[in-house]
C-alpha cells in the first residue's frame, strides 16, 4: 500500500507543529509528509523574535519529527487541485493526497510617502520584522543606529521597541490610535503600560499618523501629519499582517479575509486544508500560536485516523507579552465594562508598577489583563478556558500569589 501523501505549503510554527502531531499518530510507512518553506530556516518560534533581535535567545528551532521532509528556500507559486498537483518556483510538479496551505501572513506595507525607492524596494533603514532574515537585518541596523521610530502599537510595535531600545538607540514609537494595543487592552490599562514603556526611556506619540519618510537613499526622518518631524536612523514598520491567500485565491478556493475552513480545517477544495495565520474559521482569523497549534492538533487527527470525528471549533486565545521588564497578559473583550451587565475589578499598585483588571458578567469571567506581575495568570486562565463561575470573591484571583 503506498503511503498517504501530505504537501504542506509552509514551515512555519503550525506545519510543524502538525508535523510532529502526525508523526507521533501515523506508522512511519503511512505517510509522506513533505513541508514546503519559502524562507531559508527550518521552522523556528517566531514568538520570540524579538527575544533573538535582543540576543537573549539564538533562533529557537522547532521540532517537527524525523520523518518529515522540510523543502528550505522552495516557494509553491501555483496549486493546481483538480490535479492534486502543486507547482514550484522552478517549475518543478508535485503531486499529493491531501494539501495542507500554512502559509501564514506577511506584514501590511503601509502606503507611507518616502517609504520606497524609484524601484518599488524599501528605502534603505525601512524594516520589517517577520522572518528571521528581518531579524538579522534589523539587528545589525540596530547596533550601527542612535535613533529608531517604531510605527506601530500593537503586540509587535511594543514589543520591538523594547527591544531595540535594550540595543542602544532612542525609540520614539509612533501610533495612529488613542491608546496602545487597542485589540487587547482598554484605555487605563494602555496607560499603565505606556508608564512602563516611558520607565525604559521609549517616547510615545499616540494619536498621530505618519505622513511620510524623508530620506535619499536612506531614511533620515519620520514625519508626522501634525507637521512633527522624529530624525531617525531606521524605522520599525509594524503597522500588523494580513493572511498570505494569494495561491489559494488563484486556484479558486472560497478566501475572505483568509482562506475559509470549516470545523475539519477543510477549504472548499477536495483533499484541501488551511491552518494558521491564513485560515479563516467561523468568519475569525487569531493569528496568534495557541489556536494555529489547536487547529494543527484537530487536523493531525484527522489526516492520521486517529480521531476521524475531531473538530475544531474555535479557541479562547491568550495575548501575552514577555519583553524585559514589559510582562503583559490580556484575553476576553478588553472594553467589555462598555456593556451594563458586566463588572470591573482593577488592582494597580503604583510602586510596584503592575495594573491588573478582572472583568466578569454575571459569575463569568469576561476577559482579563495583567500587566507588570503575571503571577496569578495561570488561575485566571484556568477558570476563563474552562468557562468555569467564579467564586464568591474574586478579587484573589488577582492579587499576588493567589491559588485555587
Amino acid at each position: 500500500m503506498n503511503p498517504h501523501r501530505i504537501a504542506v505549503v509552509g514551515a512555519g510554527m503550525a506545519a510543524a507543529r502538525l508535523a510532529r502531531q502526525l508523526q507521533a499518530h501515523s506508522a512511519p510507512e503511512d505517510i509522506e509528509l513533505t513541508l514546503y518553506g519559502a524562507e531559508p530556516d527550518a521552522p523556528y518560534n517566531r514568538t520570540l523574535l524579538t527575544e533573538v533581535l535582543t540576543g537573549r535567545y539564538a533562533a529557537v528551532d522547532l521540532p517537527y519529527g524525523p520523518g518529515t521532509t522540510v523543502r528550505t528556500g522552495t516557494e509553491v507559486v501555483a496549486l493546481d487541485t483538480d490535479a492534486r498537483k502543486i507547482v514550484l518556483a522552478d517549475g518543478e510538479h508535485t503531486a499529493y493526497d491531501s494539501l495542507v496551505l500554512a502559509t501564514g501572513a506577511s506584514p501590511v506595507r503601509p502606503a507611507l510617502p518616502g517609504s520606497r525607492t524609484p524601484d518599488g524596494d524599501l528605502l534603505g533603514g525601512v524594516h520589517h520584522l517577520r522572518t528571521l532574515t528581518d531579524c538579522r537585518l534589523l539587528a545589525d541596523a540596530a547596533a550601527r543606529a542612535a535613533r529608531a521610530v517604531v510605527i506601530g502599537g500593537g503586540v509587535l510595535g511594543v514589543s520591538a521597541a523594547r527591544a531595540l531600545a535594550t540595543l542602544g538607540p532612542h525609540v520614539d514609537l509612533v501610533h495612529r490610535e488613542p491608546h496602545l494595543m487597542g485589540r487587547h487592552l482598554d484605555a487605563e490599562s494602555a496607560a499603565a503600560l505606556r508608564h512602563q514603556l516611558t520607565g525604559l526611556g521609549i517616547d510615545t506619540h499616540l494619536g498621530h499618523r505618519p505622513r511620510a519618510l524623508h530620506g535619499t537613499g536612506r531614511v533620515t526622518a519620520v514625519e508626522l501629519a501634525d507637521g512633527t518631524r522624529l530624525d531617525t536612523d531606521l524605522v520599525l514598520l509594524a503597522c500588523g499582517v494580513r493572511p498570505r491567500t494569494h495561491l489559494a485565491r488563484a486556484a479558486g478556493l472560497d478566501v475572505r479575509q483568509g482562506i475559509v475552513v470549516d470545523d475539519r480545517l477543510a477549504t472548499s477544495a477536495p483533499g484541501t486544508y488551511a491552518l494558521g495565520d491564513c485560515a479563516e474559521h467561523r468568519g475569525v482569523v487569531h493569528g496568534l500560536a495557541d489556536p494555529a497549534w489547536r487547529q494543527a492538533d484537530t487536523l493531525a487527527a484527522l489526516l492520521s485516523g486517529t480521531d476521524p470525528h475531531a473538530r475544531y471549533t474555535g479557541a479562547r486565545p491568550l495575548t501575552r507579552l514577555t519583553a524585559g521588564p514589559v510582562q503583559l497578559a490580556a484575553f476576553g473583550d478588553p472594553a467589555a465594562e462598555r456593556h451594563g451587565d458586566h463588572e470591573v475589578l482593577r488592582l494597580t499598585d503604583a510602586t510596584r508598577g503592575t495594573h491588573r483588571k478582572l472583568v466578569r458578567r454575571g459569575d463569568r469571567l469576561a476577559g482579563a489583563v495583567l500587566l507588570g506581575d503575571l503571577a496569578t495568570l495561570g488561575d485566571l486562565l484556568a477558570v476563563w478556558q474552562r468557562d468555569e463561575d467564579l467564586p464568591a470573591d474574586p478579587l484573589y484571583l488577582i492579587h499576588e500569589g493567589a491559588r485555587p
